[in-house]
């Protein structure tokens, strides 16, 4: 059997997304006059690490090196979620004898491609690039050196530039593991026919539910399959579960409960902060919990240490933690600055608050969660895992914060939060059901393999 797609024709008429002209033209020309300040931007974000202006030649299309291999699949993962999510799909064409083009828009993404993949790195099986600036110049510089067979981009992804060209070239280009809010859907109606053209340049889009199908059939695009959602396919690293189970048990056989805060967002570490301190406060536990705070953004760290002070806690770094006694009742929070440890706070925690859904971000990823067989409390705003939230809440893997959630003052929060601890019954059996909920959910990747081999797309 062959291992590369049926390439197929992608239609090249108006209906099927062609390159709006005026439009293209105005934004190519905006994209060249805030060139500079792309590069400012990289500049400033040094100040967190050099590593920024690494490769920068590789944003502008050329300078790859001698490296360079030729006819790969090439699968784009913006940033860090989007690399963890396209890990078994980058390992099944692996397996399959593939060679894979990995490209990120992102610094911590190509960390984390670097880590996951040092293996086939090594072995000249997978190269990872940064994607050019969306120049026509620099996206036809790249499709040159690379002559990719066809390409995947992960979830969101849609720059003009590239899905166009692709288009024209007749390079098929597909959107996999897509998801598509409601207020994304109305973002892109707002650009009437340009924007909806775009979608439809695609060579297919393999959604993650009913609900992404719906909207991107709702903009005009004809070929858009339901393949699941990949999230639920990647591993868990068994180090880092092991060591979050042992730290876990450390904490039980002290009476102590822990609660995560993942990949909380910018200004939500205040209200998380404040209901943490309200609860601790209460005196409602003879033991007091423990609240692991992790921040979504690595920059940030500093930052939230600081707010913890503010706040008037006493908190560990991820870092001083490992040598700490895990029942100490004197440390009210950890601050979990680490990369790439997920599994592991997941793994040691009695109970997940997920970050990006207490404020309008549209949450974050509580699928690992799950997989890790740890409840999870969700705020209001989970429109980016609506499906997925919705689905954990009807099986009993998810609860929402009960009641009004004022930011100034969290009564709701620090509420639902005391409930769900005092409750350890109801935990046992929200815990089971998050592993089951991660189990059913499976197998996203295979079906995302047979409809890019057989270009099995519904044509409705």
């Amino acid at each position: 059997m062959s291992l590369t797609p049926n390439l197929g024709q992608v239609p090249q008429d108006s209906q099927y997304g062609v390159r709006p002209k005026i439009w293209f033209a105005v934004y190519q020309l905006l994209w060249h006059l805030l060139l500079p300040l792309a590069f400012l931007r990289l500049a400033w974000r040094t100040r967190h690490s050099s590593d920024y202006l690494n490769h920068f030649t590789e944003r502008l299309g050329f300078a790859y090196g001698k490296t360079i291999i030729q006819g790969s699949v090439w699968i784009h993962a913006v940033s860090v979620g989007e690399t963890r999510a396209a890990q078994p799909l980058v390992e099944a064409y692996l397996e399959r004898g593939e060679t894979v083009l990995l490209t990120h828009m992102t610094l911590n993404g190509r960390r984390t491609g670097t880590a996951l993949f040092a293996k086939a790195i090594a072995a000249g099986q997978l190269r990872q690039v940064y994607l050019p600036y969306d120049l026509c110049w620099s996206v036809a510089n790249f499709i040159r050196a690379f002559k990719p067979k066809f390409g995947l981009f992960m979830e969101t992804e849609a720059w003009p530039t590239i899905v166009f060209y692709c288009a024209e070239i007749r390079l098929p280009l597909f959107l996999v593991n897509a998801r598509l809010s409601e207020r994304s859907a109305r973002r892109v109606n707002r650009f009437g026919k340009a924007g909806r053209s775009l979608f439809q340049a695609f060579a297919g889009i393999l959604a993650q539910t009913q609900f992404d199908a719906d909207r991107y059939r709702s903009l005009g695009v004809k070929k858009v399959e339901i393949v699941g959602n990949l999230k639920f396919d990647v591993p868990l690293d068994p180090s880092l579960v092991q060591q979050g189970k042992a730290w876990k048990q450390e904490l039980h056989a002290n009476q102590r409960l822990m609660v995560c805060a993942a990949s909380t967002r910018d200004g939500e570490e205040a209200i998380i902060l404040q209901a943490w301190k309200d609860l601790l406060l209460s005196n409602t536990f003879d033991v007091a919990p423990l609240l692991c705070l992790v921040p979504r953004h690595p920059e940030r760290f500093s930052e939230v240490a600081d707010q913890i002070r503010d706040a008037g806690l006493k908190f560990l770094h991820r870092t001083e933690w490992i040598e700490a006694p895990k029942g100490d009742a004197n440390v009210d929070v950890i601050l979990g600055d680490s990369m790439g440890e997920m599994p592991m706070y997941y793994s040691a925690a009695d109970l997940v608050l997920m970050g990006g859904s207490l404020l309008p971000f549209g949450g974050q990823n509580l699928i690992e969660a799950c997989a890790a067989g740890c409840p999870v409390l969700l705020g209001e705003h989970t429109y980016n895992f609506q499906q997925a939230a919705l689905d954990a809440i009807a099986i009993g893997a998810a609860k929402r914060i009960q009641g009004e959630l004022i930011l100034s003052e969290p009564v709701a929060l620090m509420e639902s939060l005391k409930e769900l601890l005092l409750n350890t019954a109801e935990l046992a059996m929200m815990s089971s059901a998050a592993t089951a909920y991660s189990i059913e959910h499976q197998g996203a990747t295979k079906k995302i393999l047979a409809a890019l081999e057989h270009q099995n797309f519904t044509l409705n």
